[in-house]
């Protein structure tokens, strides 16, 4: 790929391209500190796109107008089966939300966000504001540098436990975005969720239109595709290539997924449940920003997580997982914490590729 350098540096035209095409190469010190609002906040959106989301979906898109960024939700990547309320899809956007925002208070601005701004417009989730400049916290500074070592890691977990003192951080990192975290640590607590992810991922593997879906968003390790999961993180070997989505609507694939996911579950060192005391778009939207600020915070203290939502995905395994808990507060991710491998990040679009030009096109 050609790289152009940057003759002038007070212009954005002249800054290396590398960036443009795959948001995980972007640089530091390419942003743009003398261009204009506009243009620093294109540069930041690099950042935002690195946030997780349900199968690699990005759900997301953005429009620049001036010194605000506008959030939309891209319900073309809804998932069907899996989410057919959009929780997940609107919880990824709000996560997406989180990222911009520690990326404006790292480069020494303080963004100012307005949540769901247009009740006629439900796809419009935020406005975010490039807000007067003031210095970032040493706290702001490391979830920024966290952004690029978080990947969700679906391999087995180290068998050491996670510090209390990091647990108890992890829970106020949530209560600060508005959300609570449930800690299950002790063995026989961890079997019995474990079994009830287990008991949803039966429910969901032995329906073929959730295989089909799954399939859809799955792809080669070496597919040149910037969105959905490569087969290895299904628990497919590479060398299945383009077979490998066709095994994924099998039945036989779906036995083995159960009884993968349960190994992990109850082989990881602690489990941990997201919940919002209401259960609507809001809440969606700040349980995502809540579990970002966590996936940040333990990916500075080189923890990794992956997502075991399958209780949440099904109806009736969520009504169980909430009597399980005894709450009536309302479980929206479940995650598993430890000490994994490293593991490459998933792909992501380019930013131009997620920017509108007006609020309809």
């Amino acid at each position: 790929m050609e790289v152009t350098i940057r003759s002038d540096p007070k212009s954005s035209e002249g800054m290396t391209t590398a960036w443009k095409e795959d948001p995980w190469q972007v640089a530091e010190h390419d942003f743009p500190r003398y261009a204009t609002p506009e243009a620093q906040l294109r540069f930041l959106l690099n950042y935002a796109v690195l946030a997780p989301s349900v199968h690699n979906t990005q759900p997301w898109r953005f429009r620049v107008v001036g010194s605000e960024v506008e959030l939309y939700a891209d319900r073309t990547r809804a998932l069907a089966v899996a989410d057919p309320e959009d929780r997940q899809l609107i919880m990824s956007c709000g996560a997406a939300l989180f990222h911009l925002q520690v990326a404006m208070r790292h480069f020494g601005y303080q963004p100012q966000v307005r949540l769901l701004p247009d009740p006629d417009d439900p796809d419009l989730l935020a406005f975010v504001r490039l807000g007067p400049p003031e210095p970032g916290t040493l706290l702001d500074h490391r979830l920024f540098q966290a952004i690029k070592k978080r990947h969700t890691n679906r391999l087995p977990f180290e068998n050491r436990p996670v510090p209390e003192a990091e647990l108890r951080a992890l829970e106020r990192a949530v209560e600060q975005e508005g959300a609570r975290l449930i800690v299950v640590r002790q063995k026989e607590k961890r079997y019995e969720l474990a079994e009830l992810i287990a008991e949803a991922d039966r429910i969901q593997t032995a329906d073929p239109r959730f295989r089909r879906e799954l399939a859809a968003w799955t792809h080669p390790a070496h597919n040149e595709s910037k969105d959905g999961l490569p087969l290895t993180a299904r628990g497919l070997q590479e060398w299945l290539g383009p077979a490998g989505p066709l095994v994924l609507r099998t039945f036989l694939w779906a036995r083995g997924q159960v009884a993968r996911d349960r190994q992990l579950a109850e082989g990881s060192p602690v489990l941990l449940v997201l919940l919002t005391e209401r259960d609507e778009p809001l809440a969606w939207l700040q349980a995502g920003q809540a579990l970002d600020r966590l996936l940040l915070q333990a990916a500075d203290y080189g923890l990794s997580a992956s997502f075991l939502n399958q209780p949440i995905e099904v109806p009736e395994m969520r009504k169980k997982l909430r009597d399980w808990l005894g709450t009536e507060a309302w479980p929206q991710t479940i995650l598993r914490l430890g000490y994994g491998p490293a593991v490459p990040p998933t792909p992501r679009r380019p930013v131009q590729e997620v920017l509108l030009q007006n609020r309809y096109l």
